[in-house]
């Protein structure tokens, strides 16, 4: 699977120790490369634009908070950005909602959880059934309706 990942400065060791801590992945980097201040919507909307055209399966952003990084990824049609703060959630993301780009906070969930977060999340297939009926309503209102 290949995935895109992106942060600002505030998420740049969190992603470097994603990036190094899961197997299996082929991770496509769109930055931040340091600590040194960056916008969070430049590399979020990279990630999102390549989830978009089909050039990476998935993506994973991050910033401080999380919440800007969900916000700019949810702007982009098709993209179905989850904030999540816990394991539970990042499962249930997949599960019900077929989330295809996962958001975490680095300054909100220590790195050993948010590994484990993301390695669920990998791994948790979409449950389907009423819930693409529910993703269908989305994409609907997505595309106007």
């Amino acid at each position: 699977m290949k995935i895109a990942i992106g942060s600002d400065h505030a998420g740049f060791k969190l992603k470097e120790t994603i990036k190094n801590s899961i197997t299996g992945v082929e991770f496509v980097d769109v930055g931040a490369f340091s600590e040194e201040s960056t916008d969070y919507p430049d590399h979020i909307a990279a990630l999102s634009r390549l989830v978009q055209r089909g050039e990476a399966q998935r993506g994973i952003g991050i910033c401080g908070t999380g919440i800007g990084a969900s916000i700019t990824a949810n702007k982009f049609g098709g993209i179905r950005a989850a904030l999540c703060t816990n394991l539970f959630m990042a499962e249930m993301s997949r599960l019900h909602n077929d989330a295809n780009v996962l958001i975490l906070g680095a300054r909100v969930i220590e790195d050993a959880e948010a590994v484990t977060m993301v390695r669920a999340w990998v791994e948790t297939p979409f449950e389907g059934g009423r819930h693409q009926r529910r993703l269908d309503k989305i994409k609907a209102i997505e595309c106007g309706g």
